[in-house]
């Protein structure tokens, strides 16, 4: 039994800006399944998005977000982080050489699909996650301990099951901790491993939302998957993520023969929102047809991609040809454990940031490079209320919460098939029968009844993908239009009457029935 001020799951950039920014008195925990670099966030290309530029304003960033997210968004949460965005960068930029500056020593500003001005800051070229972990790395305290190879799989609820008091976690060897704290942090980000294709990590599979839903969390707008247009695509499979950065550079998508695919698709073509653009991408794959990324626009493309040269390099994708084979595949979840902006619950005492939470910011369709600003904006703000909160230590009078039915042992399927029969029924484009199918498919698993405590890390993978893609499956099949990231090819438009910022919000009625809620957010003025 380990005893802790702050207990934070996962490693990215929410969770170690968070941990940098509290107090030095507080004992904080960082755990981690996977290793400190591993997180999506250290894979992340793209850029931080703020209205930095000569010509733009917080307002020109606001109307693009909520553009793109096709007006679902929470519009008081997209005010208070995107008029934070200038600040925060200039803050990071001054704590060291973090972002890429051009020959005047200003921050050098990119452009990126959605975007109305040049607003995209990067740091080593298409390294930016990587860049800001490294920093945020280096300036973790003494009182911060990190702990890799740690699986987290279940939280600890008092025994009113009114507050949050801790985690359940799993060494390597099987050995089961308990991690008690004050405050109980979920920043796992979010679930990009359900589909066949991916730009995640391996490590991202929905494992913190099915945590915060077993315990009784609210969670909400699952079914908004953002599909990125352009992984690359070698074999049969994606290899890793083709920035969009390239396209806000100039490279456009064509067919073998050279075919512009995006005239006449959308007035921004080839920077047009990520839905539209993945949406027209599949629509050539499904008929058989390759799609690639023209990069013989771009001068000095190798020194202006690094990362992106040495990806297709490994690959063995010849680039003095021009053309980067691309396939679109599940890159960001704009839904999630449904929080404050802040990061507080629907629980007392356990907070959710980054991708794991969903705080309204990106609506049905997150804006590009508003993801890192998020989680930045939400580490500084979390750590201000903790850093303010009283550390009373909560009692360890805690009951392990299961389900009323019990299963010791259950058939859980492979994690191959999970991933395909999700790529195929609940992808790109959507229709009831494919929903209802997977739907049915994934109760017979009865993954929400297993006992967690006797189950395999392999295991607890399988029931946590199963559990998060039955929430983004019912979501799904619950709207009934075409909103974002969420395509419903037999309600093909959108229905503002009945959908216009409805959300749907699952809470697990700890084992009695899901309740399905919808609830009706505050209307932009």
């Amino acid at each position: 039994m380990i005893n802790d001020d702050v207990v934070i799951i996962g490693s990215g950039i929410a969770a170690l800006q968070l941990a940098v920014q509290l107090n030095n008195h507080l004992n904080v925990r960082i755990l981690t399944k996977g290793k400190l670099r591993t997180a999506n966030s250290y894979l992340a290309q793209g850029g931080i998005a703020a209205a930095l530029g000569a010509n733009d304003h917080p307002s020109k960033h606001i109307g693009d977000t909520l553009e793109a997210g096709r007006f679902h968004n929470n519009l008081d949460t997209v005010r208070e982080i995107i008029n934070a965005a200038p600040s925060l960068i200039r803050n990071l930029s001054q704590q060291g050489d973090v972002f890429d500056k051009d020959h005047n020593g200003e921050l050098f500003l990119g452009m990126e699909g959605a975007h109305c001005e040049k607003r995209i800051v990067h740091g080593g070229g298409d390294a930016t996650g990587k860049n800001v972990m490294e920093h945020l790395i280096s300036r973790l305290p003494q009182n911060v301990m990190v702990e890799e190879g740690v699986f987290a799989y279940e939280l600890v609820l008092n025994a009113e099951k009114t507050r949050c008091i801790g985690v359940k976690a799993k060494q390597s060897d099987g050995t089961i901790l308990r991690y008690y704290g004050c405050h109980i942090i979920i920043a796992s980000g979010g679930c990009g491993q359900l589909f066949t294709y991916t730009s995640n990590a391996r490590t991202v599979a929905g494992d913190g939302i099915a945590m915060a839903y077993l315990a009784g969390a609210e969670i909400a707008d699952m079914e908004f998957i953002q599909f990125h247009p352009t992984l690359l695509y070698s074999n049969g499979e994606t290899k890793g993520l083709i920035s969009e950065a390239v396209r806000g550079e100039g490279a456009i998508l064509v067919t073998e023969d050279g075919t512009a695919i995006m005239d006449g698709i959308h007035p921004m073509k080839d920077l047009g929102p990520r839905h539209v653009v993945s949406q027209r991408i599949y629509e050539f794959l499904k008929k058989g047809k390759q799609v690639f990324l023209d990069i013989r626009s771009i001068k000095e493309f190798t020194k202006r991609f690094p990362s992106i040269t040495a990806l297709c390099e490994e690959n063995e994708i010849c680039l003095a040809e021009g053309k980067i084979p691309v396939a679109p595949g599940s890159h960001f979840l704009m839904g999630g454990i449904k929080t404050d902006l802040i990061g507080r619950s629907s629980i007392k005492g356990l907070y959710a940031i980054g991708e794991a939470a969903c705080t309204g910011l990106h609506g049905a369709n997150r804006l590009a490079s508003n993801s890192l600003l998020e989680g930045l904006y939400q580490g500084v703000q979390l750590s201000k209320l903790i850093n303010g909160a009283k550390t009373n230590p909560q009692p360890f009078d805690s009951r392990d919460f299961f389900p009323s039915a019990i299963i010791q042992k259950a058939k859980l399927p492979d994690v191959q098939l999970i991933k395909d029969s999700m790529m195929e029924r609940v992808g790109i484009v959507r229709n009831e029968a494919d929903l209802k199918m997977q739907q049915a498919w994934l109760a017979q698993f009865r993954a929400d009844k297993i006992q967690l405590d006797t189950c395999s890390e392999t295991d607890l993978t399988k029931i946590f993908m199963v559990i998060t893609a039955s929430l983004i499956t019912e979501s799904a099949l619950q709207r009934t239009e075409s909103r974002g990231g969420h395509y419903r090819s037999d309600y093909p438009l959108e229905d503002n009457q009945k959908w216009l910022r409805k959300t749907i919000i699952h809470k697990y009625n700890r084992g009695l029935e899901k309740n399905h809620e919808f609830t009706k957010t505050a209307l932009a003025t």
